[in-house]
Formats: structure tokens, C-alpha cells, sequence
């Protein structure tokens, strides 16, 4: 599952992006990625480890609903589940 989101594009400088994505490790864990930036330049990536995918997928929700807060838009979501 990936969910990017974005700042409003402004006038005077470029808009940031927060990129949420699962990924499944080798030990039967999920590891939640989350690289943030500034768009066009080098982010910061921050990796953390959850021992079940209902973990994992709860800290994203959270994760994306902190950055919504702050302003930050949804672009696309990749691999939701269809009701």
C-alpha cells in the first residue's frame, strides 16, 4: 500500500511531498517507509519496524492523518482494498 501526499504548489518555493509505503520483510514483519521532502531534492527516509501488516497499516492511517492536519494533500493511493 502507498499513499503520497503533497503541499499546495506556492509562489515562492517548491511544495513539499510525504511518501507512506509497506513494504514485507523477510522475517514475517511489515516495515513502514516514510520519506519526506522537499519536491525535485533528496528526502529524508525513515523506516519502522511492525511485527503484524494490522500494525503497520494502523501507523500509516496515523501517520497520514497527522500530515492532513498539517496540511498536506493526497495525490494518490495505491493498493487500498475495495470495499
Amino acid at each position: 500500500m502507498r499513499i503520497y501526499m503533497q503541499t499546495p504548489v506556492g509562489e515562492d518555493a517548491a511544495p513539499r511531498y510525504y511518501h507512506l509505503h509497506l513494504q514485507e520483510d523477510l522475517l514475517e514483519g511489515w516495515t513502514l517507509v516514510r520519506e519526506s521532502g522537499r519536491q525535485g531534492s533528496g528526502g529524508r527516509v525513515v523506516k519502522e519496524h511492525y511485527p503484524d501488516r494490522e500494525g503497520a497499516e494502523q501507523a500509516m492511517i496515523k501517520a497520514r492523518d497527522e500530515q492532513l492536519k498539517r496540511g498536506y494533500r493526497v495525490v494518490f493511493i495505491q493498493g487500498q482494498e475495495q470495499p
